[in-house]
């Protein structure tokens, strides 16, 4: 890398993303996999917080929450899907300045508010299953909307603080970023200076955020096991362990792929392991976490078969279907 002292970083037009793989042969399928995984992934997120907010008995803590995850789902997986796909169709690996700057920005607050929002249902499970006859008191409206906000407030500011720290600084010369997308870390090598404390930056507020939500599920699942166990009927124990098999299993696969990236020893990383594992939490994660819930979740499938039943009436114009409203007379 060449960096001199009168470097500017008004020089760097563009980077090259090195893609996913160098292999020509495996261009065109992956290019149909993922563009096959994206569309799935947008139709499915699309379609849950369309249900949640229109159907009436979905009106809960629960799917309140579940509309804000599927949000997000689709936020950083469209942060990085179409320019990923743009580049596997013609053929062209390069991203422009302030086009990486903004897919880093968007994409860190998706993800950041993703952890939050997991956070906040796993709280949400607690007090429906530890304390069901205070639920609808203790988990207002209200509530709901504050844990929400705060959730997009703090991974805004605190993404808006790394890019600028990033993207105010000067690059060398070299502009090939070692990804597929414009991730942080990549980018910090191809700074010229201060990247010590930019660094330091990502890696104090990265615990943070890591240990204090997964800190957050933990005690409350712990909570919840021990209420679960202390139950006399057995089929109630089951009901209370459905409640929270579609989140365990949603916490299980998010979490497993960023300890599986960031945990791992560096001398077991490699290029295209990396690149594989972040292709799974930024398209195949938002593609599964829906389906998860829809499948595992009775209400959710009750409620599309309503809306499709309103939907499948021809005496009633399609652009009333699920909205609640009459059609005119």
């Amino acid at each position: 890398m060449a960096c001199t002292g009168k470097h500017n970083l008004t020089l760097l037009k563009e980077f090259i993303l090195m893609g996913i793989t160098g292999l020509p042969e495996l261009q065109t399928p992956l290019f149909g996999l993922l563009l096959t995984v994206y569309v799935i992934s947008v139709v499915n997120n699309l379609g849950l917080i369309i249900l949640t907010k229109i159907d009436s008995r979905l009106q809960t803590p629960m799917y309140f929450f579940l509309r804000h995850l599927a949000f997000t789902d689709l936020g950083y997986s469209t942060a990085v899907g179409p320019k990923m796909l743009v580049n596997f169709a013609v053929d062209q690996h390069t991203i422009s300045f302030n086009g990486c700057a903004t897919q880093l920005t968007f994409f860190s607050i998706f993800i950041i508010n993703e952890i939050f929002i997991l956070s906040a249902m796993a709280c949400d499970r607690y007090v429906a299953i530890c304390n069901p006859l205070l639920y609808t008191a203790v988990m207002s409206q209200r509530l709901c909307q504050v844990l929400v906000v705060m959730a997009y407030l703090y991974s805004v500011s605190l993404s808006l603080l790394t890019i600028m720290k990033i993207f105010l600084s000067s690059f060398s010369d070299y502009n090939v970023i070692r990804h597929f997308y414009c991730d942080s870390l990549p980018l910090i090598a191809l700074l010229c200076s201060g990247t010590d404390e930019i660094r330091l930056i990502i890696l104090i507020f990265s615990a943070f955020n890591l240990v204090s939500s997964l800190l957050t599920v933990l005690v409350s699942y712990i909570l919840i096991s021990v209420a679960i166990f202390r139950m006399n009927s057995a089929e109630g124990r089951h009901k209370a362990f459905s409640t929270c098999g579609s989140h365990l299993a949603v916490i299980a696969l998010f979490y497993g792929t960023l300890f599986f990236m960031y945990v791992q020893p560096k001398s077991t990383h490699s290029f295209d392991t990396d690149n594989m594992a972040s292709l799974f939490y930024t398209l195949v994660i938002p593609m599964l976490n829906p389906m998860i819930y829809s499948l595992r979740n009775k209400e959710v499938k009750n409620a599309l078969r309503r809306t499709w039943r309103k939907c499948a009436n021809i005496d009633i114009p399609q652009r009333y279907c699920g909205f609640g409203s009459s059609p005119p007379q």
